[in-house]
């Protein structure tokens, strides 16, 4: 009998060992790897880039509020950026795409939006468009500071927005990344986020370029 109550606390100890959260569990300097787990990612030279888009509308919903962009048609895609070396990184946004590539037609190479575009887009929507493939912003366009409506749901959409472009030694970072699909939200399937401009900071030493598949996503 004096061997119960032992047992018990071993038992206890496992328990509570088991019901961990995998994120609690590695230092603080790896928070992502439980995100790993079951994100798309793609991983080497001590950097991974994770993604997850927000095809759901009421997942979008609860993340954006007012602010989702789903329903202009513009996929949310969180990009994770951990990096596992003793150097930083730096990230070009500016060149960052998704490339769509449906099994019935050509491929798409979309650049992503900045937060007043899509404020623009969910406060004014202009019907269907074609997904967009440009570089630099339209010109002739009105200023959104004339706009009130639409300054302030730019405002909504900037702090979730990935705008950091150096990922801190052993660091990581993360935010959303923009991409007008049309409404055409099954395309995420057949979508390849691709990160081709990533250098080791201050030398500019160039690295490989990312891929990450979207449609290798596992259910949460």
């Amino acid at each position: 009998m004096r061997k119960l109550p032992l047992f018990a606390a071993i038992l206890l100890s496992c328990t509570a060992t088991v019901g961990q959260p995998k994120s609690q569990a590695g230092s603080s300097s790896t928070p992502s790897t439980a995100i790993e787990q079951v994100l798309p990612h793609d991983r080497h030279d001590g950097l991974t880039v994770s993604a997850d888009p927000y095809i759901d509308l009421e997942r979008a919903k609860k993340q954006f509020g007012k602010a989702n962009p789903v329903p202009a048609g513009i996929l949310p895609v969180e990009v994770f950026l951990r990096n596992e070396t003793n150097q930083p990184i730096r990230i070009d946004l500016t060149t960052i795409q998704l490339e769509v590539r449906p099994p019935d037609s050509k491929r798409q190479d979309i650049d992503s939006l900045s937060a007043v575009e899509v404020a623009k887009a969910i406060v004014h929507p202009e019907g269907s468009r074609t997904p967009t493939t440009r570089r630099f912003p339209p010109i002739g366009l009105p200023s959104s500071s004339n706009d009130k409506e639409v300054a302030n749901m730019a405002d909504t959409l900037r702090p979730l927005s990935l705008d950091a472009d150096i990922v801190p030694p052993m660091g990581m970072i993360h935010g959303f990344l923009f991409f007008d699909l049309n409404h055409q939200m099954m395309l995420a399937d057949n979508a390849t986020l691709y990160v081709p401009d990533v250098m080791i900071f201050p030398s500019n030493k160039p690295m490989i370029f990312f891929e990450v598949a979207l449609g290798t996503r596992q259910e949460r």
